[in-house]
């Protein structure tokens, strides 16, 4: 019972009732108008054309515009004001502004060392313009000297950080989706609250969509009152923000300056494999790295927290200077991804690796939801020889996104791609490596959601420690995993024929 009246009484349940109550006063406000109801029909359907006539002129996706004007076809009435409200991205003034002042000072604190992307050209020029492209649309810069680790699993991860938080001397930043009370956020917490005390500068950013089922009303400010300074991205209110689409999807940890991880590993027990929600085994993925790339993950964070308050600072006080080089490390290239902007950079980051990949790319990816660019650089890769893999869960979190991943099954099955689901359980990790050299490890599913909406982080790797770890984990999954066959999806018809295809026409809203 305890459990009914948490759910029925969250956040989310309020809101969602708040915004039919003000759709219910719209429509009796418009019966009242009844005298009037040529002009109101004509004016919504004024605004309805000229809805869908912005969606076909601006320079989006096919796709995102179709999934559109579907709907707003189904509704004529009341389609375009759906658009205003739901669709259509408004940037707040305020924050563009904090964004445009922040965008300055992460391009005057990253710069890219131009010896070490001359050394990368003479190794490979194909990777150094994969650098080049990064630092140009992200302005991350490649390094080398950077030590890396990769994690198959969350236990080991949280492990390893746990270590590293008690190390922590100057500050912790930690940047989370989901956080959630439980074994492994209360352990995390209870390093986080002792070294505060210890006058340690402790900062924390969650998302508050991300863990409004999991955490206490008001928990940020109840952080602060403990040490932790601390805040709720984009916060959750009963009236709709119009930017509550584009969610903080990052999983950030810089300690120090010197040690840093991302992946996709959020903090809440079922990431540790504490709790089985879906199957026996939970799968992830995560890396840590050590040394001059770790600035890239400092300046990151850096950037959302003064974004979020609307505050600037000096970044470089927050600079450690590590010794020189060591060889053989490889390069690493920590990024970011932001909807704010007219640059798919998540998505075109693996493209350029499916694209330049000679003789094999792995992925791992919980939602095979994605654009008809994406299936068609699979599809050619498959077709020009190159062994191309995918994983995703045996087990669902989400049934319907779990169909439209299983709906694209066929079609890339048929073109030559071989597809896995992973048999234990749920498989939450987003990688991608190709031909032993190059790797992604970080937040960005491949999905509408990560393409286009939230705020993600990469770290692009060549040559490095942990591309070497992460090959060994992808060949061990496979030999868990079930291959997936033309015989199975015509077992499965209905779901990969009839119902994904139907809601491929609303997938980039999902």
């Amino acid at each position: 019972m305890r459990k009914f009246l948490q759910r029925v009484l969250n956040r989310v349940v309020i809101t969602a009732l708040l915004v039919l109550l003000q759709v219910g006063l719209f429509l009796v406000t418009l019966l009242q108008w009844g005298n009037y109801y040529l002009w109101v029909a004509f004016v919504l359907r004024f605004i309805t054309f000229w809805a869908v006539v912005y969606i076909i002129w601006r320079p989006n996706n096919p796709a995102v515009k179709l999934a559109w004007v579907i709907p707003i076809l189904i509704f004529p009435l009341f389609g375009g004001v759906m658009y205003l409200f739901f669709g259509h991205v408004v940037v707040p003034r305020k924050l563009r502004d904090s964004m445009e002042r922040t965008d300055k000072l992460v391009k005057k604190s990253l710069v890219q060392e131009e010896d070490v992307l001359q050394a990368l050209r003479e190794k490979d020029q194909t990777v150094a313009n994969q650098n080049s492209y990064i630092y140009d649309y992200a302005a991350t810069p490649v390094w080398d000297g950077t030590d890396s680790i990769y994690f198959p699993d969350g236990l080991p991860y949280w492990e390893s950080l746990l270590e590293d938080l008690e190390k922590a001397e100057r500050f912790i930043f930690l940047e989370y989706f989901i956080l959630g009370e439980g074994e492994m956020w209360n352990a995390v917490l209870a390093i986080l609250e002792r070294k505060a005390k210890e006058g340690v500068e402790v900062r924390l950013i969650y998302d508050d969509v991300g863990s409004v089922f999991l955490l206490p009303k008001n928990y940020d400010r109840s952080l602060e009152k403990r040490g932790i300074k601390c805040v709720a991205f984009n916060r959750l209110v009963p009236f709709m923000s119009l930017v509550l689409n584009n969610r903080d999807h990052r999983k950030i940890v810089v300690i120090d300056g010197k040690a840093a991880y991302t992946g996709g590993i959020n903090m809440a027990d079922e990431y540790i494999n504490y709790k089985h929600p879906y199957g026996e085994r939970w799968k992830d993925a995560g890396i840590r790295i050590e040394g001059k790339a770790v600035w890239n993950f400092t300046v990151m964070f850096l950037q959302m927290w003064n974004m979020s308050r609307y505050t600037e600072e000096d970044y470089t006080r927050y600079y450690h200077a590590f010794p020189e080089k060591t060889p053989g490390m490889g390069y690493v290239q920590p990024y970011r991804d932001t909807p704010f902007d007219n640059e798919i950079l998540g998505e075109n980051v693996y493209l350029n690796m499916i694209g330049y990949a000679k003789r094999y790319v792995y992925i791992y990816t919980p939602y095979l939801v994605t654009d008809n660019e994406m299936v068609t650089a699979l599809k050619l890769a498959a077709k020009r020889g190159v062994d191309v893999r995918i994983v995703t869960p045996g087990v669902p979190d989400k049934k319907f996104v779990y169909w439209l991943t299983q709906s694209n099954y066929q079609n890339l099955i048929e073109a030559g791609v071989r597809i896995y689901q992973y048999t234990p359980g749920f498989l939450h990790a987003k990688c991608v490596l190709s031909d032993d050299e190059t790797a992604v490890i970080g937040t960005i599913n491949f999905d509408y959601r990560s393409f286009y909406h939230h705020f993600e982080c990469g770290v692009f790797l060549y040559r490095a420690k942990a591309v070497e770890e992460l090959k060994k984990d992808m060949e061990e999954t496979f030999t868990v995993s079930e291959e997936i066959t033309l015989a199975w999806c015509k077992e499965e018809f209905v779901k990969t024929n009839i119902i994904g295809p139907l809601l491929k026409l609303l997938s980039p809203l999902m």
